[in-house]
């Protein structure tokens, strides 16, 4: 996960008092994860529900809402063979729903944040997951939103080389940001593909990609 998503469980552990323990979910262990295949997500949940279900006799909640219900979801799948509790999905609440409560508790932070899936996802379907290029991606993201401000910003590695993906108005405006990042992406032994308008799941890929 991003950097900065740990350290804002990290904060707000600290701040309300829980017994926080971060623990490594293993799936870089897993060859079929690695691989990067359609379902990905299935072996990567089924490593994370695992460990988990070996660390406490609890309960295992999700944070899953009824919007991830309608995509394909093969994370689901691993849920159900861990018996994991979705709650948001039991109380029928949807995305919307679970910002609004959110901003009524004073979490004024989730409230407003922006879409974080996992790094591995802005690695299309079929490359391999590379430990040194989900840090690349979360360098680049971070100082990109260190420039130009929170928002749905997605560095994708793809088959043709690296592509930052921003939001379409912003385009226009970041001819500087992206000779930065052509750098960067160069420097770390990558191709630069340039940039393009951001697309929700564009690194996912359902023809051959396997």
């Amino acid at each position: 996960v991003p950097t900065h998503a740990t350290d804002r469980v990290k904060a707000h552990a600290a701040q309300a008092g829980w017994d926080l323990a971060i623990v490594g979910a293993g799936e870089f262990n897993d060859p079929d994860y690695l691989r990067n295949p359609v379902n990905r997500c299935y072996f990567c949940k089924t490593n994370l529900y695992g460990r988990l279900a070996a660390e406490t006799d609890a309960v295992i909640s999700a944070g899953t809402n009824t919007d991830d219900l309608g995509e394909y979801r093969p994370g689901l799948t691993a849920a159900s063979e861990h018996r994991v509790r979705h709650p948001y999905v039991e109380t029928d609440v949807d995305k919307a729903m679970v910002r609004k409560l959110a901003a009524h508790l004073g979490l004024d932070d989730l409230a407003e944040l922006p879409a974080q899936p996992c790094l591995a996802s802005r690695v299309e379907t079929g490359l391999p997951i590379l430990a040194n290029e989900l840090t690349l991606i979360d360098r680049i993201e971070r100082h990109v939103a260190e420039a130009i401000g929170p928002g749905d910003i997605r560095a994708r590695m793809t088959h043709d080389g690296v592509v930052l993906e921003l939001p379409p108005e912003r385009l226009d405006r970041a001819t500087e940001l992206s000779a930065r990042v052509a750098a960067d992406v160069t420097a770390a032994g990558h191709r630069w593909a340039g940039m393009r308008p951001y697309r929700r799941g564009s690194a996912f890929l359902t023809g051959d990609a396997t």
